[in-house]
């Protein structure tokens, strides 16, 4: 284990698969405890390719997934069935197997415009899916994390940690889609937050963030760098 920040925990794996196999056990371990605790539990992920072989790893665990609750930490505004959507990428690879008998609470609400979903998004958030025992983040390129994107007029809100809402809406101008995301507050509510990076130019892009002071141009670093919580991270080469 390596330390690069006060508030983060960075764990060096040399490949995918010991990484994986590590980083699901530490998960399940997080939710047999809450579940044995308080009778269920709630995993938040995020999208991408990243994620995909944790989530067929996950899938293969046999624990009472019946109590278990999966949610998004953000979502395209887009229907389910949709290519790019976070929902049918959970579906496609997490709720399989013996995790099918999971409950899945997606962002996406059909009909509505994401503007004024906020609110609803938020309580259905802050109601259904917390307390959240694990949330997994991943990181872009361009110092995202979630759908929190640099340079972007709604990020102020997204990262205002006086901002009590759950979920901000914001369409990137580097990116497709317009999107629902769980706020900077909401993000640290967690009890356990994990982000999962791979490659060596993610290993860059994470050292760049904690020496950036400025959340707007990155905001990985105002969940790097907060005074609330311990950031557990999982790299791999």
């Amino acid at each position: 284990m390596e330390e690069f920040g006060m508030n983060t925990n960075f764990y060096t794996f040399t490949n995918q698969k010991t990484l994986i196999e590590d980083f699901s056990k530490t998960i399940i371990d997080k939710l047999e405890k809450a579940i044995e605790k308080k009778g269920e539990a709630v995993l938040l992920v995020s999208g991408g390719n990243t994620p995909k072989p944790l989530f067929e790893k996950l899938r293969t665990f046999d624990i009472s997934w019946n109590k278990v609750k999966i949610g998004l930490v953000d979502e395209r505004w887009l229907d389910g069935k949709h290519e790019d959507s976070n929902a049918k990428l959970v579906k496609e690879y997490l709720l399989k197997d013996k995790a099918s008998k999971a409950l899945f609470i997606p962002l996406y609400q059909e009909n509505l415009d994401p503007l004024k979903s906020i609110d609803i998004c938020s309580t259905l958030v802050k109601n259904k899916l917390f307390p959240c025992d694990v949330l997994i983040l991943g990181m872009g390129d361009d110092f995202h994390t979630a759908s929190l994107f640099p340079n972007n007029e709604k990020l102020k809100d997204g990262i205002d940690l006086n901002n009590e809402k759950y979920c901000v809406s914001m369409t990137p101008s580097t990116a497709k889609h317009t999107r629902m995301s769980l706020t900077l507050s909401a993000i640290l509510k967690a009890d356990n937050i994990y982000l999962h990076i791979q490659g060596k130019n993610k290993k860059e892009v994470y050292e760049k963030a904690l020496k950036e002071n400025d959340f707007l141009l990155s905001p990985i670093s105002a969940v790097l760098k907060n005074e609330k919580k311990q950031i557990e991270v999982y790299y791999n080469e």
